[in-house]
């Protein structure tokens, strides 16, 4: 038998949840790395997610704290869209997925975890790499840990962010 190790997912399964909004920028007075920030930039930042559904799974949000598509103005609907095309270029640099699913889950029925702050998903995939233990056994495999990930994607996302007029 194969053990899988992902000690991170303890907090989340034993209910210890951030009591701040993940996605403002104070972030409760947490530092970018414990944050898991890989960009801050004017409009937007980009962080990966503390429980991903793959390697790399990054998350892309307005500072602005909204939960309404619509309600995004012109000038974060750009840096949105920007930051996602960024997220795809360094992850296929440096991970080298063989595709994405990048999305939004508006509403809690869409499958919306924090359903107050606005985000985008961006998710790289790889061929095989879903198989029959999220079917069975509702369980993830995930290859790296969050802080190698990390350590990888920083200087890539602070050479991008370098090039944002701020």
């Amino acid at each position: 038998m194969q053990n899988l190790w992902a000690p991170w997912r303890i907090d989340y399964i034993l209910g210890e949840r951030e009591t701040y909004c993940i996605f403002c920028p104070e972030g409760d007075g947490l530092s970018d790395e414990e944050r898991l920030i890989l960009h801050r930039g004017r409009n937007v930042m980009v962080m990966m997610n503390k429980y991903p559904y793959n390697n790399g799974h990054l998350l892309v949000a307005p500072w602005r704290h909204l939960n309404r598509y619509e309600d995004l103005e012109d000038r974060e609907m750009l840096d949105l869209s920007r930051w996602i095309q960024r997220c795809i270029v360094i992850l296929r640099k440096v991970m080298r997925p063989d595709g994405f699913n990048v999305g939004l889950n508006l509403g809690v029925v869409a499958g919306a975890g924090i359903e107050d702050h606005l985000h985008q998903h961006v998710v790289p995939r790889w061929s095989g790499d879903t198989n029959f233990m999220p079917v069975l056994a509702d369980v993830r495999s995930i290859p790296e840990h969050l802080k190698a990930t990390y350590a990888k994607l920083l200087p890539h996302f602070k050479k991008e962010g370098a090039h944002e007029a701020l």
